[in-house]
């Protein structure tokens, strides 16, 4: 499968039947030693008092379970980190 397919299909949690966001919105996380894709970052905006922070889901490859024509399902509910000023 080539990149500009997967970039345009959506995330979709499991458990929960979420939408989580579309997978060209992401950053790859690639161990640089095996060239293997570890993680996506999801970001994640959020309002604040002083305007957007902005945070990111990470989603590790191994929890995605299926991807589908027009779909990824990812198990579990993954971690919500926030990068910091």
């Amino acid at each position: 499968m080539r990149w500009s397919e997967f970039a345009e299909k959506e995330l979709i949690d499991m458990t929960g039947g979420e939408r989580m966001g579309v997978v060209g919105h992401a950053d790859l996380v690639i161990d640089p030693e095996t060239g293997q894709i570890h993680s996506l970052l999801l970001p994640i905006p959020s309002a604040s008092w002083f305007g957007k922070k902005q945070g990111h889901r990470e989603i590790h490859w191994h929890h995605i379970k299926k991807i589908g024509p027009e779909m990824v399902i990812v198990e579990g509910r993954q971690g919500t980190h926030r990068d910091r000023y």
